[in-house]
């Protein structure tokens, strides 16, 4: 836990949010948005921005913390794994020909090397790179982070209502058009994804934060740029509702059960991830929208994930 900030100066760089009751989900996208429902927030301050690398590089130096990324596997936790593939590094975003008989897409590539401080491998280093999102996190890094911060992370409900800005039942943050009047307001993925990218937004990766318009609660980056990571443990909305009654505690162990890929005996659990990344385009993973969320193995990292902090009150 940080013990230089005092409770007044622990909302420096966030913002206010007033609680409240919202809708939640929509019916227009993906199966795992649905249905919609209503959904009851507290009040919580909430980073303007997502942690930037600036900023973990300041609780790198303070706390001597080294990420998952940096990390070498042990064979123990993967069972059955290539021993090649037991050294640290992340997974990074490359365009390739080349199927994977893993299941994952071919434009994911595990990259020897790769962490916060060399995003996209070894022989880089951050000085054009501090006011990006960190990336290459894990949930385990984040809750790190948050700790040492003196804040948490955000559960899904609270980034959606967050993520909308005000705006009640609109697709986007900003309304109900992607680019309104051809204007850019997130970092996404302009062409046929994979391989066309005309970067009509400017960035080809990610972007510095506050490069894109506020939403109406003064947030910058909901939208795009990286996903972000929650508290919450993934489960589809209709299994959420349908744990049956009961102490806190069997909920949340029914939660984390469910969270694990049902299609894989040996998956590990996942977090919801919120918000989309420079990777969605309007051809695939139409994800830069509050509603929209996904699946993320919590012990994961990519090229195209971060997180922001909150702060709740009462």
């Amino acid at each position: 836990m940080r013990k230089d900030l005092n409770p007044g100066l622990d909302a420096v760089g966030m913002r206010l949010i007033q609680g409240g009751s919202f809708r939640m989900g929509s019916e227009l996208y993906y199966p795992e948005e649905r249905p919609t429902r209503e959904a009851c927030v507290g009040s919580f301050y909430i980073d303007e921005v997502p942690v930037t690398n600036a900023a973990f590089a300041e609780f790198v130096r303070a706390s001597g913390y080294v990420t998952d990324a940096e990390l070498v596997p042990s064979g123990d936790a993967y069972v059955g794994s290539d021993p090649e593939m037991l050294v640290a590094g992340s997974s990074v975003f490359t365009v390739s020909g080349n199927d994977s008989a893993t299941g994952i897409p071919p434009w994911w590539q595990f990259v020897p090397g790769a962490h916060w401080r060399a995003p996209y491998g070894p022989g880089q280093t951050m000085d054009d790179w501090m006011e990006h999102p960190v990336v290459h996190i894990t949930y385990r890094d984040t809750a790190a982070y948050a700790s040492w911060a003196g804040k948490e992370l955000p559960t899904e409900a609270e980034w959606e209502f967050a993520a909308r800005g005000g705006l009640e039942g609109t697709e986007f943050a900003w309304g109900n058009e992607l680019a309104p009047g051809g204007v850019m307001m997130a970092n996404y993925w302009q062409g046929e994804f994979p391989h066309v990218n005309l970067a009509l937004d400017g960035w080809e990766r990610t972007s510095p934060v506050r490069s894109f318009p506020a939403n109406g609660y003064g947030l910058h980056d909901m939208i795009g740029n990286v996903w972000e990571w929650t508290s919450d443990w993934w489960t589809l909305p209709r299994d959420g509702e349908s744990v049956a009654k009961g102490c806190c505690a069997k909920r949340q162990n029914e939660r984390l059960r469910r969270s694990a890929d049902p299609l894989d005996v040996n998956a590990v659990p996942r977090r919801v991830i919120k918000g989309g990344s420079h990777l969605c385009a309007e051809n695939y993973c139409q994800r830069f929208r509050p509603a929209a969320r996904h699946p993320n193995a919590i012990d994961t990292s990519t090229s195209h994930i971060g997180f922001r902090c909150v702060i709740r009150l009462g």
